[in-house]
């Protein structure tokens, strides 16, 4: 059987290929395995129209073996960590497909402590999934209960205004919600610096989640900032546990610019736990060398924000994350946070009175390209003898200072072809040859 869990939990085409009755088995056996017979678990969503599908299943599910199920409805993914990890709840499970388009959907289980689980016990819990039906069910005097939870959000932001009332920003920022979770946070958390927050891309439909808007098409936003003179813009993902960033002039500023802003302030305060940032293999080179250059060091994982939180907790390290805008500031939260990211990057801001573009120039890129191509044999490219020539072929080109990386999605049906060098026609050139080769090849 092909395995369940990618790197960020069960994913596929609602109604398709992740259908209700895996919501309901997966909520059976997370129910029976991690909580028991008179326990409770906790359940999020964010916006897709498929979200109250689903949530329903699972409630079926864990409900049928004897545990009561809260419901907090539509929260950022990160609000359903922090209330998972702060109450009697012995798992949490998310509805969401974070930045994938609105078809599309997932479900993430969580610990008690509120973090992804562990891949042995993803083992488990899949083996409890598939023979779902075969678990025992509680007797009807015993059925778990639903319970409305919506309440248990001002957990979250209890905490997180607690952040934000610990400095003062006058500057003027606009934050796209993605027509996600965010909407229902981000005004009122980055308000409570004293910043004036205009708010885009939150009216939320069902279907127009990520549609042109958020971290992974910040142009929507880059526009509007520059409209209204605004001196910053934060975009979220669909489930808010992402944040790319822009400046006054509509320049993007990623994940990794965000890191190196954060990590330089960090060392320069002498702040920056064992002196170590914690990146993907995806991050840029540039960030390396600027971070080594700082007296810092640059510490690789895997691709996933919970390999990203494993290799800070086996290195020490206090921050962490992803190019892909996942940042992880672990005095603060334990996943991905987007809405605390923009706090640190506001903190910067006011403590050292720049602009974020004149932060962003500390950090100088080597020039990077990736592409995504859709695969349905996203697996087999590495016995490929073609694609394995002309990555041999493109590495000679790039020479020393280049690398190519390619990768399956841990999250979609694709392959994932990332090329980094000094010259950027080139660099583009060969991502462009790699990902025609790639989609010819395993399709």
């Amino acid at each position: 059987m092909p395995r369940l869990f990618g790197t960020d939990g069960v994913r596929g085409i609602a109604n398709v290929d992740l259908k209700p009755t895996l919501a309901y088995s997966l909520g059976r056996a997370t129910a029976y395995r991690l909580a028991g017979r008179g326990g409770c678990i906790v359940v999020g969503q964010d916006t897709r129209r498929s979200g109250d599908m689903f949530v329903a299943a699972i409630v079926a599910g864990a409900t049928s073996v004897g545990v009561d199920v809260y419901s907090v409805g539509v929260v950022p993914t990160p609000a359903l960590a922090h209330i998972t990890g702060a109450g009697h709840f012995a798992a949490g499970i998310m509805v969401s497909a974070s930045h994938n388009p609105a078809r599309d959907n997932g479900l993430k289980v969580l610990d008690s402590r509120g973090l992804k689980l562990d891949e042995d016990v993803e083992d488990e819990l899949e083996q409890d999934i598939w023979q779902a039906e075969e678990l025992p069910g509680a007797p009807a005097e015993a059925l778990g209960r639903v319970v409305d939870a919506r309440d248990r959000l001002e957990l979250y932001f209890e905490h997180r205004l607690e952040l934000a009332h610990r400095f003062k920003s006058g500057v003027h920022l606009v934050v796209d919600c993605a027509n996600g979770s965010g909407c229902v946070a981000a005004e009122r958390i980055l308000s409570a610096t004293g910043a004036r927050v205009d708010v885009i891309f939150a009216d939320p439909d069902g279907s127009n989640i990520n549609a042109g808007c958020g971290a992974t098409s910040p142009s929507a936003l880059a526009a509007e900032v520059v409209k209204r003179g605004a001196d910053v813009g934060f975009a979220l993902d669909g489930d808010a546990d992402r944040l790319i960033a822009v400046d006054a002039s509509g320049s993007v500023v990623d994940g990794d610019a965000v890191l190196g802003i954060l990590a330089l302030d960090r060392i320069a305060r002498g702040q920056l736990a064992n002196r170590a940032l914690v990146v993907s293999v995806l991050s840029n080179g540039g960030l390396q060398r600027t971070i080594e250059e700082a007296g810092g060091q640059i510490i690789r994982t895997p691709v996933g924000d919970k390999y990203i939180l494993e290799g800070m907790l086996v290195n020490g390290a206090g921050l962490g994350g992803e190019k892909s805008g996942h940042v992880i500031v672990l005095e603060h939260t334990t996943s991905g946070d987007g809405i605390v990211t923009a706090l640190e990057v506001l903190a910067v801001m006011a403590r050292s009175g720049r602009s974020l573009a004149h932060l962003a120039l500390q950090i100088p890129m080597l020039p990077q390209q990736q592409r995504a191509i859709p695969a349905r044999h996203k697996d087999q490219w590495e016995g490929d003898p073609a694609i394995s020539r002309a990555i041999a072929k493109a590495e000679s080109r790039l020479g020393s200072s280049g690398r190519i990386l390619v990768r399956p999605s841990g999250t979609e049906s694709a392959i994932r072809v990332m090329v980094e060098g000094s010259n950027d026609a080139l660099v583009a050139e060969l991502a462009d040859e790699l990902a025609a080769l790639a989609a010819e090849r395993l399709n």
